[in-house]
């Protein structure tokens, strides 16, 4: 397994300067993953332009870096499948840069660039996949059709991971309904209460007229008295004048 320890320090200093530089000013498109262990592989998110049929992939590349570069130029391979003039079935990346036009000031972030420019400019005289140069030069949209195919079925970007965060707290909020529901439908069902007004409506009478239940002695008293009236307090006073009446008819 390739490390560090198979490039010259000096070589070692410049790449982590360079892959420093593409990780905090990353260029537009490109993600650089960085493993400071392993200097000798680099791998890259390569977004699809907007307007190409690549569009909306994110497509997986690396570039393997021999043990005398910069003299040399890295090699290139797409490790996501892509249907395109320049790459071939196995990932291996044809472009010009990577082969007699390379000059060892060039840096990691010219390379790069130039393989996502390939992405909007194929370059079908120089194909490493025939079929996709020989569709491209003569019905550009079949082979656009073939390429939004890969594309959808190798290349697509993962789905948001705010919009799954929502989904989870919707489906936690609708379970935690569906057990609201669950414990009020088993909680043991009250007779409606009536209202005042509407159960006097409804007999043609008030509370005041009728008669209650009293299970208090005091409280039946005092509605026993109220509902008496004068009427009970009369009947002793008859009595004594009937009593008056007797003793003065013994008396005659």
């Amino acid at each position: 397994m390739a490390t560090n320890e198979n490039l010259p320090p000096n070589v070692i200093r410049q790449l982590a300067k360079e892959l420093k530089n593409l990780d905090e000013s990353p260029p537009e498109g490109i993600n650089v993953i960085v493993n400071d262990d392993d200097f000798t592989t680099i791998f890259a998110d390569i977004e699809g332009p907007a307007g190409t049929p690549y569009e909306n992939g994110v497509f997986r590349m690396k570039l393997l870096l021999s043990r005398d570069f910069p003299q040399s130029p890295p090699k290139g391979f797409f490790l996501t499948k892509i249907f395109h003039p320049n790459i071939a079935t196995s990932g291996e990346i044809c472009v010009n840069t990577l082969k007699k036009d390379w000059n060892p000031g060039l840096g990691l972030r010219h390379v790069l660039l130039v393989v996502r420019c390939l992405l909007i400019e194929p370059f079908p005289e120089s194909a490493l996949n025939e079929q996709a140069g020989k569709m491209l030069l003569e019905n550009y949209e079949e082979y656009a059709r073939h390429a939004r195919l890969y594309t959808g079925i190798h290349a697509l970007k993962p789905k948001n991971k705010s919009k799954t965060g929502a989904i989870s707290e919707s489906t936690t909020a609708l379970n935690v309904d569906k057990s609201s529901t669950a414990s009020i439908e088993n909680t043991p069902s009250m007779p409606p209460a009536v209202s005042t007004s509407t159960s006097s409506r409804a007999f043609g009478t008030s509370l005041q007229d009728q008669n209650p239940t009293v299970s208090d002695p005091a409280v039946g008293a005092a509605a026993a008295r109220k509902k008496d009236g004068p009427m009970a307090s009369k009947a002793p006073l008859d009595k004594k004048k009937m009593d008056a009446r007797k003793k003065s008819l013994k008396r005659l």
